[in-house]
């Protein structure tokens, strides 16, 4: 059977680092996921810094489910592209020292197959960040979004093989349009870590909008039902953003997911 491991995104939180761990012991969590462009940056990650906050997990009984590190252009924008990519490769090298070999990103919207320069820029990029990846032991997770299951899975087949697998974020699928159980079933064997996240469409705003877990269209356990056909052992991690009770909606979806 599945093992759900929970985790907790700390910016859904919304407090400073140190209580935002403490608060993530009291809900309960076995890990956090932490941003390392906002709430620690890889070049102030000193090996004192390291120890430091690993000591700080441990005391906690606490682990690293992903650490973030969300570019402002993906990896198709020829735009300062050299530097996004040893931007993201410093990210995976600290993700592996602080425990953890998952990295989330938006790479970009992948270009359509016409476009034959940014598919290769793209193409070029990631496999220059995968072979880094493949050495220092962290990948690089896609996050699911602006591009179905499908169109996600055919740019990885484009790469070679173990270059980087996916996040799967289920409310960015919806507000972009997609299905989350197509996307799980185009993707289950990439996907290196979860976001515990809902949405719905609203017709009358003609958007996607983000919900508490249980409220929307992800249907969680028909997700989970097919990550576990594909002996999926990654964490589930609970992000909440749209929320004026951020606390209470994260606690609100540990009890959901434990309730699975």
């Amino acid at each position: 059977m599945l093992q759900i491991k929970l985790g907790i995104e700390l910016a859904s939180l919304r407090l400073p680092l140190k209580q935002g761990l403490l608060t993530a012991r009291e809900l309960g969590a076995e890990a956090v996921e932490i941003d390392l462009r906002n709430e620690l940056r890889p070049d102030d990650l000193t090996r004192t810094g390291v120890r430091h906050l690993r000591k700080m997990l441990d005391d906690l009984n606490l682990r690293i489910s992903a650490v973030a590190y969300r570019t402002r252009r993906g990896y198709a924008t020829s735009d300062d592209l050299e530097a996004r990519i040893e931007a993201t490769k410093r990210a995976m090298t600290s993700a592996y020292e602080l425990g953890t070999n998952v990295v989330v990103n938006a790479i970009g919207r992948v270009p359509p197959e016409a476009d034959t320069r940014a598919t290769s820029l793209m193409v070029e990029a990631l496999s220059e960040i995968g072979r880094h990846g493949q050495k220092v032991g962290a990948l690089l997770a896609a996050e699911t979004g602006a591009e179905s299951g499908d169109e996600l899975a055919a740019l990885i087949a484009k790469l070679p093989h173990g270059s980087i697998g996916v996040d799967l974020n289920p409310a960015n699928l919806i507000v972009h349009g997609h299905s989350p159980r197509a996307a799980a079933q185009a993707l289950a064997e990439h996907v290196l870590h979860v976001h515990a996240t809902d949405a719905t469409r609203d017709l009358s705003l003609g958007r996607g909008i983000e919900v508490p877990l249980g409220q929307g269209n992800a249907e969680f356990p028909e997700l989970l039902g097919i990550l576990e056909e594909h002996q999926y052992r990654g964490y589930i991690t609970i992000s909440r953003h749209d929320s004026e009770a951020s606390i209470a909606d994260v606690q609100q979806s540990l009890t959901f997911l434990r309730n699975l």
